[in-house]
């Protein structure tokens, strides 16, 4: 038997039986409780190999599987607990897109940057980037997977724009002064009644406002620059991807991957 059988077959033991005593007691027949007259020595006779009708699988074995058997088991039911787009019957494409995104973005595989423009309550057109891991991880999306919210940028975004003046997207070249808001933790917004634009960076990307060719982004994790610019390739490791979408106006994924070791 080689390796991968042998592994096999004591999972399929691990499987079947709670404990490594009833294991044991499978493989004792009433022909041996009979002349041994002790269940502990039949047992244990079992376990050296000397008796039993089955596999020999030392407790070792049988108690080590038995937790990664378990482990595995927890962590797949909180896998499925965490991705809150899981089971949701998704009709538009942007949040099917979202929920294939979903997992990658929590366990940091892959970073997306969501670009949105709609219009608001007000009939404004809105529109602006979102850093989709860190939304998921200081927001409750359940809200925007079973349809009763839409998903649209806040000022603690990475970018946001409205239309109270017609700036051509993306190239905005706008007075900037820092606000309140950390370097580190925030985004970058736009106040179109006090016209001044508040740039900040997310906890994953660095925002690069001043650069002549245009907004750009720095991944931390591996100082990659991603280009929004429609016109220029998005960068290294990195794709752009427009969604076609009922939801909104325009809605486009940047998605991210981190060639960095950990």
């Amino acid at each position: 038997m080689d390796q991968d059988e042998g592994l096999m077959a004591v999972d399929n033991i691990v499987t079947q039986f709670n404990t490594y005593e009833d294991f044991l007691d499978s493989q004792i027949t009433t022909v041996d409780l009979y002349y041994l007259e002790d269940e502990s020595l039949a047992r244990q006779l079992v376990e050296l190999g000397y008796r039993g009708t089955g596999e020999i699988v030392k407790r070792r074995d049988f108690e080590a599987r038995k937790m990664a058997i378990e482990i595995a088991r927890l962590a797949e039911r909180t896998q499925k607990k965490t991705l809150t787009s899981s089971g949701k019957d998704l009709k538009d494409n942007f949040l099917k897109a979202l929920a294939a995104r979903e997992e990658d973005n929590r366990n940091g595989k892959v970073s997306s940057v969501i670009f949105i423009r709609d219009k608001n309550s007000h009939g404004q057109e809105v529109s602006g980037y979102i850093d989709y891991a860190h939304r998921l991880k200081t927001e409750d999306f359940e809200v925007y997977f079973n349809g009763k919210r839409k998903l649209l940028p806040k000022p603690t975004d990475l970018r946001v724009r409205n239309e109270a003046f017609q700036i051509p997207y993306p190239r905005t070249r706008i007075p900037v002064k820092w606000s309140s808001y950390s370097w580190e933790y925030g985004s970058s917004f736009y106040n179109w009644e006090s016209h001044i634009a508040v740039c900040n960076s997310s906890p994953n990307y660095q925002v690069i406002a001043d650069n002549p060719e245009g907004l750009l982004f720095k991944y931390k994790r591996d100082r990659k620059i991603l280009n929004v610019d429609p016109k220029a390739p998005p960068g290294d490791n990195s794709t752009r991807i427009p969604i076609q979408t009922e939801l909104y106006i325009q809605a486009i994924i940047f998605d991210h991957i981190s060639r960095r070791k950990t």
